[in-house]
């Protein structure tokens, strides 16, 4: 019979996400990030320590507080509800009702499983049922939800749903294609391999709208 350890380890060795959404204490927010940054820091400086690393060492004096500022501005920022960004949706008044694909928008995120970042491209797509989107809040909208600890399946789900209701359609389609440096460069440490998940919304559960947006993925832009 599994143990309760192994059980966890499993979930995390295998990217396993147990909800759409991020698990978040209630009271995430009650302190602000400056004290964050504090309580982060004394936990990093134990962390090297108990490594054995000499923190008296000009390379590493800093460090604590890089990590620290880096967790809580950077790379974990979009935790913070305060930092998500307006999507606002302007009338289609050129009434242009085909496929609008936002593609090869970079993605930084990191696993939550063990904390090692996840690098990609994200392709974001929606049919227009009379509002649209500045190109710019989509790339937004990708980045607010990826600077959090993550797993690829839900970030993929979190974009078309917040474009869904930004948009008022469920004509929302994302594919992101990543790499996991837990599976990279630790574990099983197949350096090739690379995750794709999608989530189509809407007409692009069907098959011919579908394959429409596969093409404009393949399409290469030169400059």
């Amino acid at each position: 019979m599994i143990n309760n350890e192994e059980f966890q380890d499993e979930i995390g060795d295998n990217h396993i996400s147990s909800s759409a959404k991020n698990p978040v204490r209630e009271d995430a927010f009650d302190i602000s990030d400056e004290e964050k940054i504090e309580s982060i820091k004394k936990d990093v400086q134990n962390i090297l320590s108990t490594l054995g690393m000499d923190l008296t060492d000009d390379s590493l004096k800093g460090t604590p507080n890089r990590v620290a500022k880096m967790f809580v501005k950077e790379i974990f920022g979009g935790l913070n509800p305060a930092k998500k960004p307006n999507a606002s949706t302007f009338e289609n008044s050129y009434k242009y009702g085909e496929m609008l694909v936002e593609k090869n928008i970079t993605l930084y995120s990191t696993c939550e499983h063990h904390l090692l970042p996840i690098i990609g491209r994200a392709h974001v797509a929606y049919i227009s049922n009379g509002r649209v989107v500045g190109l710019s809040k989509i790339n937004r909208i990708v980045e607010f939800y990826s600077k959090r600890p993550q797993v690829q399946e839900r970030l993929t789900m979190q974009i078309v749903q917040e474009l869904q209701i930004a948009l008022g359609t469920q004509d929302v389609a994302c594919i992101i294609d990543a790499k996991h440096l837990c599976v990279n460069s630790r574990g099983i440490k197949d350096i090739e391999s690379s995750t794709v998940t999608s989530e189509f919304g809407g007409k692009f559960k069907e098959e011919q709208t579908r394959r429409e947006l596969l093409e404009y993925i393949k399409l290469e832009t030169k400059f």
